[in-house]
């Protein structure tokens, strides 16, 4: 296997150009993707082709997650500054009608979604319009369309804007900080519990590392040792890098928008270098 994981942030939006408009990229992506013959497949089946339970071929396959969770992924909204925007799930569904299903019949999005309702409440008003773009109405819609799956991205991010979060010392804006059980379990198994009861037709099993962040504590002890209790199957991070048989189950990686490319020739570049040897 050597696969690549695309992630966006719905809530990246300073302008209407692909360079600083997250659903603009994801828009355009979606069809550079497809033309460069490239087979877009579900987060999960990359993760059970790495634990050895799959017998899929993964060659060469790309997976979408988003980051950060807001209606946005969901539903179009209306930008004070910037207008209407496509959601990224609507953008999968525009993909659809202009391809036909066969065209890519596994198409797909992960969103990973902050858990707790106070801390986005707050997310909402600190960072964003204060308009409620951070609410959890849309995920069992999402889940039923069968294009989307809802998985953990924290509790409360440990956020700077919070005026608390679950972390012992208060120290916020980072996620190396989550460095012991018991802020590892408030982080991250509680918010897999609130995940878990708040859409039940389904059992959290992804997380991604707010920040991209995360620490040995996490990945060498919390995450390998303590499967029973928080029922995950592989942590994401940042590193620009694609999957394969060797990746660190706990740290896999993923190119962000933004970050590790910002224009369509870019994301071109970084299709070609993760392409399987011929």
């Amino acid at each position: 296997m050597r696969a690549t994981i695309l992630t966006y942030h719905a809530l990246n939006i300073a302008g209407n150009g692909y360079s600083d408009n997250d659903h603009v990229a994801f828009a355009t992506d979606l069809d550079r993707i497809h033309a460069l013959g490239r087979r877009i497949v579900p987060l999960d089946w990359i993760v059970e082709e790495r634990l050895g339970r799959s017998d899929r071929d993964l060659s060469d396959a790309v997976a979408l997650t988003c980051d950060d969770g807001s209606d946005f992924d969901y539903f179009d909204i209306d930008h004070p500054a910037y207008g209407r925007q496509r959601s990224l799930f609507n953008a999968l569904i525009d993909f659809r009608r202009r391809h036909g299903v066969d065209a890519q019949p596994d198409l797909h999005l992960t969103s990973f979604v902050i858990a707790s309702p106070a801390a986005r409440e707050v997310l909402d008003r600190r960072c964003l319009a204060g308009r409620d773009w951070m609410r959890d109405a849309w995920w069992r819609a999402a889940l039923a369309s069968r294009l989307m799956a809802i998985e953990n991205h924290s509790w409360d991010h440990n956020h700077a804007e919070l005026p608390e979060t679950v972390q012992r010392d208060q120290v916020k804006g980072t996620f190396r900080s989550i460095d012991t059980h018991a802020d590892a379990d408030a982080e991250i198994r509680q918010a897999s519990d609130w995940l878990d009861a708040r859409c039940p037709s389904r059992a959290t099993s992804l997380f991604a590392y707010p920040y991209g962040e995360t620490n040995d504590y996490l990945t060498g002890e919390y995450f390998p040792h303590h499967a029973s209790e928080h029922r995950l199957r592989a942590a994401f991070g940042t590193e620009p890098a694609p999957v394969d048989a060797g990746s660190d189950l706990w740290n896999l990686p993923r190119y962000v928008c933004g970050h590790h490319w910002s224009t369509p020739g870019e994301l071109e570049r970084i299709l070609g270098e993760t392409r399987s040897p011929s």
